[in-house]
């Protein structure tokens, strides 16, 4: 696994991608495994700080819950839909996967807005795959830009 500031090293362009996608809206989709193995889907909000990608969640939340049982996790950029008449213009969407690893240390907790009376799950994600997917600038075909831990980074260009 590795940390953002890792990611943005070895692969600065994608990383960028990342952020700027990531970056255009509050709200992100987050998906978590509950006990019985079944993905479940919830809002959240991710935060690229101090190198490492951050996720919070109000104490109890089933998403944490799911976090702290099993720590694999995927987030996803909303999407936006693309000019039907620039297909090309479209900025695409964005996607990481990895393990969250909860954060106890208060001072930690303290730097992300913790205090005595607003305690929350911190979680920082170690980042095993990074996904974007576009629309050529010609709009004529769909190119994915991935990283995967091991295996470096790869285009695919589908029509």
């Amino acid at each position: 696994m590795a940390t953002w500031q890792e990611i943005e090293k070895e692969i600065p362009e994608l990383a960028a991608r990342v952020l700027a996608i990531m970056g255009r809206n509050r709200h992100k989709t987050m998906a978590t495994l509950r006990r019985d193995g079944s993905p479940r889907i919830s809002g959240t909000e991710v935060e690229f700080e101090d190198g490492e990608v951050w996720i919070g969640s109000m104490p109890g939340a089933v998403k944490a819950l799911d976090l702290c049982r099993d720590p694999r996790v995927a987030i996803h950029s909303a999407s936006e839909e693309p000019d039907q008449a620039s297909p090309g213009g479209w900025i695409g969407d964005a996607k990481l996967a990895g393990l969250a690893v909860e954060v106890v240390d208060p001072e930690v907790k303290a730097a992300h807005g913790a205090t005595a009376e607003r305690d929350f799950h911190l979680f920082r994600v170690d980042v095993g795959e990074v996904v974007v997917t576009r629309v050529d600038e010609a709009g004529e075909r769909l190119v994915i830009e991935m990283w995967h831990e091991g295996a470096g980074r790869r285009v695919v260009r589908r029509r």
